[in-house]
């Protein structure tokens, strides 16, 4: 529209015609807005096709949900830290077994006996901080659970890394055959300099 009702005899129709192209952008970004397109993650699977481990994530991630939640609303930013943490590492637990199924025994045991007790002590913890009441018990409590948050990071951060002790045997059985095949070719740096001494003690008695 510029070219036909200007004239561009000078650096002055230039500038029109920059400035009538940001207003036009302006207007046609308020008119047409962008849209944001989310895609969900495929780098894990939904569900394993076993019932039994499928049942596990379910509930699994049902109590995460809900450590997640609580954690969220905690005032003390440093607990509140702790309990974050201890949410990232459970969920990535639940999400090692969708990835290795064979560690479902160690996963279920972590579902019986441990997981509900720390889902016990967000929620009384919440509740305390919630309730707007001080007093020594309540004050005890949360103190108490607050060095409890502490012992079961650590905890559960253990077992995760227990998680992969299979995989770390097989990783070092294959290194172990690997280093194996490379000396009986005489490939690795101290059989090259062994195997060099006894070429140059070879050549000095010829």
């Amino acid at each position: 529209m510029c070219c036909f009702l200007l004239p561009f005899h000078g650096i002055g129709s230039y500038i029109a015609l920059a400035c009538a192209g940001v207003f036009s952008y302006l207007v046609l970004a308020m008119v047409f807005p962008g849209t944001i397109e989310r895609i969900e993650s495929t780098d894990l699977p939904e569900k394993s096709g076993d019932e039994k481990i499928d049942t596990l994530v379910a509930e699994g991630e049902k109590s995460v949900a809900e450590m997640r939640s609580l954690s969220q609303t905690i005032p003390n930013e440093e607990v509140r830290n702790k309990a974050e943490s201890l949410v990232d590492i459970t969920d990535k637990i639940y999400k090692k077994l969708l990835i290795e199924p064979n560690v479902y025994t160690q996963v279920k045991r972590f579902s019986d006996f441990f997981l509900p007790t720390s889902v016990k002590l967000l929620r009384t913890y919440n509740n305390f901080g919630q309730s707007g009441v001080t007093g020594e018990n309540i004050s005890n409590t949360m103190e108490r659970i607050d060095a409890a948050l502490d012992t079961s990071l650590e905890s559960y951060s253990k077992f995760y890394d227990s998680l992969f002790e299979t995989q770390a045997l097989d990783i070092e059985t294959d290194i172990t055959v690997f280093d194996t095949m490379l000396k009986k070719e005489g490939l690795l740096d101290s059989d090259f300099e062994a195997k060099a001494d006894s070429d140059t003690n070879t050549t000095q008695q010829s």
